[in-house]
């Protein structure tokens, strides 16, 4: 099934979507409600990015896919997001808006763990969803892309991690766009209970150069006192679309974030990537690489606000920018008053291969307290002519050494990537993007 429409939508729209998925009343009311405010509500505004052209209204919004009986069936590209040698794999395929390959470990399901789409934990763990979904991390009136999103939202998965459960190999989800017109509008959501861990890793692909559609994602990652969780990601849209991503996280007292992001879309992009550290002795390091090539504009936003005191963020965003794109990098750290003995660091560095390439580093610092310790490095500018005669000096080729100095640039986020089939494509995607 196949259904085309364009916006505005109306009411019989989502509430037949709704029944056709079998939803609870919860979510057939939520999503009627994100709608009759999705009108009224004005579009989020980047900082030096102005989006109100771009196309978040130009997409099909429900396109099956077939099933999977083996990962040995899926393209090449897709083969190698995948580790191999592993015999386990915690993995979910999302093709297009259905779901064509599950597998996770049954020892894991025995000790509570849940880790499903988000339609089937909908249907199935229907109280705890609604507990977290869109209550505290991302807010649906927020503006009109948050309340659209809550609206048609058809995608995503669903992680639980009971209290003092720690997953040891990563969960990892792969969200295909393979009808080039399917708009992905998922929607993750990740609960790690008191003193659990879990390390979750995702990847977005397409394939739409030349046809127009769009993706409108949030995440909400919820971490319990005590816990770590450990969050991925790889996004690489094709230029066809347009993406606005809204990465959001909760850390409770001793608990930690950890984000590893890799923003290789070819498309226009706005990404947020935000964390409240809310109580005592929570920990974020949120960790960001983007390569804007062409005519693309891409606007990055990291935000570490601490509220519990000893709370400690630290936001690092590296970019490379070549032809005639451009990218806005925003690194805000704040200290609300009563965050005592908290610590705020963050540095942003973009690289600019192309005379035309323009990037742009906004370091913030907002302290609202007196006894913290806070910091900032940013720097826009070329490749260091210094670091070239170094590696040339010993018979490197300039070629080599420029190349080699962007995978060294790029890599303190790269490494961080806990699947190493992810962290391959990932370098195979910056030779891509950068030559």
């Amino acid at each position: 099934m196949t259904v085309k429409v364009s916006l505005p939508f109306d009411k019989d729209y989502v509430t037949q979507f709704s029944q056709g998925l079998n939803e609870p009343d919860w979510m057939k009311t939520l999503r009627l409600n994100a709608f009759d405010k999705a009108e009224s509500l004005e579009m989020p505004k980047p900082d030096k990015t102005n989006i109100k052209d771009w196309n978040f209204t130009e997409f099909k919004h429900h396109a099956e896919g077939e099933k999977i009986e083996s990962i040995h069936d899926l393209p090449f590209e897709l083969m190698n997001l995948l580790d191999h040698e592993k015999e386990q794999q915690n993995l979910i395929i999302q093709r297009n808006h259905t779901v064509a390959f599950s597998s996770f470990d049954k020892k894991l399901e025995e000790q509570g763990v849940i880790f499903t789409d988000i339609q089937s934990a909908i249907r199935n763990h229907g109280n705890l969803v609604e507990k977290y979904y869109m209550t505290d991390a991302v807010h649906v009136d927020e503006h009109r892309l948050t309340a659209l999103h809550a609206a048609l939202m058809n995608g995503g998965v669903f992680v639980y991690v009971p209290k003092n459960v720690n997953i040891s190999e990563p969960l990892q989800t792969i969200f295909w766009q393979e009808d080039p017109e399917a708009a992905l509008i998922n929607h993750v959501l990740v609960v790690a209970e008191e003193n659990s861990s879990v390390t979750y890793v995702e990847n977005y692909t397409s394939n739409n150069k030349d046809v127009k559609s769009s993706a409108n994602n949030v995440t909400e990652v919820i971490a319990k006192a005590g816990a770590k969780v450990s969050f991925g990601a790889v996004d690489n849209f094709e230029a066809g679309t347009t993406v606005y991503t809204n990465r959001r996280g909760l850390a409770d007292r001793d608990a930690t974030i950890e984000w590893a992001l890799g923003q290789m879309n070819e498309g226009d992009t706005v990404s947020e990537n935000i964390t409240h550290l809310l109580g005592d002795n929570s920990h974020s390091n949120a960790k960001t690489v983007a390569i804007g090539r062409g005519t693309q504009k891409q606007n990055f936003t990291a935000n570490i606000t601490h509220f519990g005191k000893g709370s400690d963020g630290y936001i690092l965003q590296h970019g490379v920018m070549r032809d005639k794109s451009s990218g806005i990098f925003n690194g805000i750290g704040k200290i609300e008053h009563g965050a005592s003995k908290s610590n705020a660091e963050q540095e942003s560095r973009v690289l600019m291969l192309s005379k035309d390439a323009r990037g742009d580093a906004n370091p913030i610092l907002l302290i609202d307290e007196d006894d913290v310790t806070a910091g900032h490095a940013a720097s826009v500018g070329r490749v260091d002519p210094m670091q070239l005669y170094y590696l040339m000096s010993r018979g490197i080729s300039k070629f080599e050494a420029e190349r080699l100095i962007i995978h060294g640039f790029l890599a303190p986020v790269v490494n961080q990537l806990p699947v190493e089939a992810v962290k391959q494509q990932m370098k195979q995607l910056i030779e891509r993007k950068v030559y």
